[in-house]
């Protein structure tokens, strides 16, 4: 019965310091500002384009874009948005007959499904919205794929705007180098790099400020954690994935105290 009162605040830590979307993302305001200006420039406005963003990973890619997308719901109810992760595709080329089918286009595969889908893209109807994570996994040899997709938001009447998230800061310089030579050129760049010590600690202590009570990590050990995974990769996950051990750990040696203390009222 003791164990079950003090465990309920475990839980609850453990619980807010899960990898899950945050109603604000600290140290990410810049970030998020330019993701939500560039939806509402060509998304909205009707205008064609492309969004590269890179990071290394914990960074907050995916997790700003998600909060954005959540924010701008409403406003983006007159488009179709497609999210698609790269890593579970089986190929590069998987990537045209997945996106298809959330398109509601007829099964097709080669270059018959990439025609469809380009006949689709610039036809009329409303904007696409194309969110692709884990870019870097559609890297194939003449990188064929990525150039179909880059050029696709240059093509006249096109109406797709798409944004591509991966960790190298370089793959459009490396990879896509030809998009220079277009009129549109390349991809709009945006980078998010890794977190600093602060940022961590501003991470670590909004989500544990969600629990009521008297805190179960104690702010020293919040900046020694952040110190230690921002000199290594400044990955907010990584830092939310050590304290939560962290309070398993006390969890577990409070479970066995507790089993050995004497219940009150002199019970046995």
């Amino acid at each position: 019965r003791l164990f079950r009162q003090e465990g309920t605040c475990y839980q609850q830590v453990k619980q807010v310091l899960h990898a899950a979307v945050p109603e604000r993302l600290q140290g990410r305001e810049r970030e998020t500002g330019i993701l939500r200006q560039f939806l509402r420039e060509h998304v909205l406005e009707r205008r064609p384009g492309s969004l590269y963003v890179s990071g290394a990973p914990g960074t907050g890619k995916t997790a700003c874009l998600s909060r954005v997308l959540l924010d701008c719901k409403d406003e983006l109810a007159g488009s179709r948005t497609v999210v698609l992760n790269c890593m579970a595709l089986g190929s590069p080329h998987s990537v045209f007959p997945a996106l298809a089918q959330h398109l509601g286009l007829p099964v097709a595969t080669g270059r018959e499904c990439i025609r469809s889908l380009e006949k689709h893209l610039t036809g009329r109807g409303p904007m696409v919205l194309l969110v692709l994570d884990e870019l870097d996994q559609l890297e194939s040899k003449g990188q064929d794929v990525l150039y179909t997709l880059f050029e696709w938001p240059q093509l006249p009447s096109s109406r797709l705007v798409l944004v591509g998230l991966a960790n190298a800061l370089d793959l459009t310089d490396r990879s896509l180098a030809r998009l220079g030579a277009h009129p549109a050129g390349s991809p709009r760049l945006l980078h998010f790099p890794p977190y600093t010590k602060e940022q961590l600690t501003r991470i670590l202590q909004e989500r544990l400020g969600q629990v009521a009570g008297d805190p179960v990590l104690d702010s020293a050990a919040l900046q020694f954690c952040a110190r230690k995974v921002s000199a290594v990769s400044g990955d907010a996950r990584k830092a939310l994935d050590v304290c939560r051990r962290a309070v398993e750990v006390v969890e577990l040696e409070v479970r066995g105290q507790t089993l050995l203390k004497p219940l009150p009222g002199g019970e046995s």
